[in-house]
C-alpha cells in the first residue's frame, strides 16, 4: 500500500510538472464556460440573419436545456479528444524509453505501477470534468435560474464513465505495443467499433458509446434512465475486464 501511495504521488507530481494536469483542467473548464455562453448568445447572433432567397433565420429564446445540449456536445467531442491527447502516452512513453525498469528492479510491483497510473489519470479526468460541469451549472443557473436535473447521477455520470473507459483502453494499448500509436489505435478501434454496433437499433441500449453524450435525452425527456442503465453496467464491466487484462499483460511483458 505504501508503494502504491508513493508512486501515485510521483505520478501526480509528474503530471503537474509536464502540464498534463493543467491542460486537462484548463481545456475542460473552457468547455464548461463556453457551453452556456454559446447557448445564450448564438440565437441573438443568428436570429434575423438573411441567408439568401428571402430566407431569414428565426430561433426561439434560449433555455437551460440549450446550455446543457452544448455541454454534452462539447464533452462528447472535444472533451474526449482532450482525454485522448493527454493520456495517450501514459504507459507507452515510459515503456518505450525503458524508465520503468529501474522502478521495477527496486521492488515496486508492476500492478502497483499500473494501478497508480490508472488512479492518477482517473482523478485528473474527474477533476477536470467536475470543474467543467460546475462552471456550466453555475452560469446556466445565473442565466436561466434553477431548474430540474432529473437523474443527475446517471445523466452527468455517463460521460465521465465513458472517459474512464477511454483511459483504460489507452493504458492497455500502450502496454501491448509500447507506443503511443498503439494507444491511439486501441481507442480508434473501440470508438469505431462501438459506432458500427450502434447502427443496429436493438444494440443502442447496451452500447457504451451512448454514454458519451446521449444522456442529454434524459434532460429533455426524449429518453429515460432505462435507455442508458444497461450500457452503464456494461461499460463498468468492460473497464474492470480491461483493467485486469492490463495487469496480466503488464506482469508478463518484458521491459
Amino acid at each position: 500500500m505504501r508503494s502504491y501511495i508513493a508512486f501515485t504521488k510521483k505520478e501526480f507530481l509528474e503530471s503537474f510538472r509536464t502540464y498534463r494536469l493543467v491542460i486537462m483542467v484548463a481545456a475542460l473548464a473552457f468547455f464548461g464556460l463556453l457551453s452556456p455562453f454559446t447557448a445564450r448568445i448564438l440565437p441573438d447572433i443568428l436570429s434575423g440573419m438573411d441567408i439568401g432567397g428571402g430566407v431569414v433565420i428565426e430561433l426561439p429564446e434560449p433555455s437551460a436545456n440549450d446550455s446543457w445540449a452544448q455541454f454534452f456536445s462539447n464533452i462528447s467531442q472535444m472533451g474526449m479528444l482532450v482525454v485522448i491527447i493527454v493520456f495517450c502516452g501514459i504507459t507507452a512513453n515510459e515503456l518505450s524509453k525503458g524508465t520503468l525498469i529501474n522502478i521495477v528492479t527496486k521492488g515496486i510491483r508492476r500492478h502497483t505501477v499500473l494501478l497508480a497510473k490508472f488512479t492518477v489519470a482517473t482523478l485528473m479526468w474527474t477533476l477536470g470534468y467536475a470543474l467543467s460541469l460546475g462552471i456550466c451549472l453555475g452560469y446556466t443557473i445565473y442565466f436561466w435560474g434553477t431548474h430540474d436535473l432529473p437523474h443527475a447521477w446517471l445523466t452527468f455520470g455517463a460521460p465521465w464513465l465513458f472517459g474512464v473507459l477511454l483511459i483504460i483502453v489507452m493504458i492497455l494499448g500502450g502496454i501491448c505495443t509500447s507506443s503511443i500509436t498503439g494507444s491511439l489505435v486501441g481507442v480508434g478501434v473501440i470508438v469505431i467499433g462501438l459506432n458500427l454496433i450502434n447502427i443496429a437499433p436493438a444494440a443502442q441500449k447496451y452500447n457504451p458509446i451512448s454514454l458519451a453524450g446521449g444522456t442529454f435525452g434524459i434532460l429533455d425527456s426524449s429518453a429515460t434512465v432505462d435507455d442508458f442503465f444497461p450500457a452503464a453496467l456494461i461499460c463498468v464491466g468492460v473497464i474492470v475486464v480491461t483493467l485486469v487484462a492490463s495487469i496480466v499483460v503488464f506482469d508478463r511483458k518484458q521491459l
